[in-house]
């Protein structure tokens, strides 16, 4: 099949994982390592989901999830075909019902984004891109802002699992508040990429976020306009976890918050 015919596949069965999350009963929660690092049976399901039905598209695709065990990068993911899985990011959101939570599906080719989708099923939001084709919100064209960060909205995160990481992130998010209009955070990475992507927001940084957080959703940022890199301004490594800043077409520079 070529290229346009998988991406519309991958589009689908992100779609059908999005409809198990909204249908989903109140699901039982089973705590990870971490601060408040939560999975649940519902994040189970829609991950089985994922890798059985991306199977039958790609047979010989490996897979990294978040979930059940699955999430160390091989060697293996080097070469080939890779499904990088996020069956929802904004677990917490999802257990509390504060909006959204998203599905997110990467696909890397020989260790480097070739597809990505992001589904915000809450809304019906479903943004893809191919690398080196633009990216889409269903199905139309989209474009970072071009307006400077004075004029402009911008989100974090706070690597809630990593409380080492807490009082840098919020130097640097006291720092950026007055070079913006406001702060915001939503509690789902992919999702504040894809905000960027949109032009709803002109930067989001967070200080770790996992390769299943940024895979799909730095893909579409970056074919919508966005500059995403870690906060030394490197690219992103697409092989496991990193600082990460996006940024808008109309954030030029690096904000003087996370210069040195």
């Amino acid at each position: 099949m070529n290229k346009i015919e998988l991406l519309e596949k991958i589009k689908t069965v992100a779609h059908y994982a999005g409809d198990i999350m909204v249908t989903a009963k109140r699901p039982k929660i089973m705590e990870k390592s971490g601060h408040a690092n939560f999975c649940t049976e519902t994040d189970e399901k829609i991950q089985a989901f994922l890798i059985a039905r991306l199977k039958e598209i790609l047979p010989d695709a490996s897979f990294l999830g978040e979930e059940d065990g699955q999430d160390v990068f091989t060697s293996k993911m080097k070469s080939g075909y890779c499904f990088v899985l996020d069956p929802i990011d904004g677990t917490s959101n999802f257990i509390f019902e504060y909006r959204p939570s998203v599905v997110s599906v990467a696909l890397l080719k020989d260790g480097r984004p070739y597809m990505g989708v992001v589904y915000n099923p809450y809304d019906d939001m479903l943004l893809s891109a191919i690398a080196g084709e633009g990216a889409y919100l269903n199905g139309s064209p989209i474009e970072s802002a071009d307006t400077p960060l004075s004029d402009s909205l911008a989100v974090f995160g706070t690597a809630p699992y990593y409380p080492e990481l807490r009082e840098k992130t919020f130097e640097i998010a006291k720092k950026l508040l007055p070079l913006c209009v406001d702060l915001r955070r939503s509690g789902t990475a992919a999702w504040d990429m894809c905000c960027v992507a949109m032009g709803r927001c002109n930067l989001y940084f967070e200080m770790r976020v996992q390769l299943w957080d940024y895979a799909a959703a730095a893909l579409i940022a970056t074919e919508a306009g966005c500059t995403i890199t870690d906060l030394e301004g490197a690219p992103l490594p697409y092989n496991g976890p990193t600082p990460a800043v996006c940024r808008g077409r109309g954030v030029k520079e690096m904000p003087e918050c996370f210069v040195k």
